[in-house]
């Protein structure tokens, strides 16, 4: 079952409006009405899900947070540089995405490590090197690790944890996930799978369309 499918199994509320000009792509995430008053006349707008603030450090050794990714559409995912199982997939496929993507000013690309005892600053400075990845373009990042699990539940929708028994001793969700502009998550891929990232990279194409209205 594709992750934005689990999504709505999960009960997340999913919408999307329609453009004359270009197709938009959904709005994940919880939403709430809020009614205000202007000029004597009462307007309800949406307020969705966004991504909540975060600041932690990056391959380069410096702070990333959301300020650094202010006005970027950009992927994000989660992983560790010792994974034995689906994150080579994942990170190749991310790879494959910075490739299309690293000279588009509007894209950027977020891994959070979920290992962060072992993966230093330093030791993503080596993993993004090998991958031949931009630091300006691309970032690494670690930080506590409570805090990483619960932005990986709360803000991303994604499952990031310590387990014993999981190979490499993480269990953590293979989603690559397309955030906009504006912090909203606008869908979630699997990353493991060449035709979800294809749909990712159309997807991102179109989100593009969009914000440039």
């Amino acid at each position: 079952m594709r992750i934005n499918q689990i999504m709505l199994v999960l009960s997340l509320s999913i919408f999307s409006a329609c453009s004359s000009h270009t197709a938009h792509i959904p709005i994940l995430g919880t939403r709430t009405a809020i009614t205000r008053e202007i000029k004597g006349k009462k307007v309800t707008d949406t307020l969705y899900h966004t991504i909540p603030a975060f600041n932690m450090l990056g391959q380069d050794s410096v702070k990333i947070s959301n300020a650094t990714l202010k006005g970027k559409i950009y992927v994000a995912d989660f992983f560790f540089t010792s994974c034995p199982s689906i994150c080579p997939v994942m990170q190749k496929n991310m790879l494959k995405l910075y490739k299309q993507y690293k000279d588009e000013r509007d894209f950027a690309f977020l891994s959070y490590s979920i290992d962060p005892l072992h993966d230093t600053p330093s030791k993503l400075k080596k993993y993004s090197t090998q991958l031949g990845a931009d630091s300006k373009k691309w970032y690494f990042v670690t930080g506590n690790k409570d805090s990483t699990y619960a932005l990986a539940e709360k803000g991303y929708y994604a499952t990031a944890k310590a387990d014993s028994t999981a190979p490499g001793g993480f269990v953590h969700s293979g989603g690559l996930i397309l955030v906009d502009k504006e912090r909203r998550i606008r869908g979630i891929y699997d990353g493991t799978q060449e035709d979800e990232v294809d749909k990712l990279s159309q997807d991102m194409k179109l989100l593009q369309a969009e914000e440039a209205q």
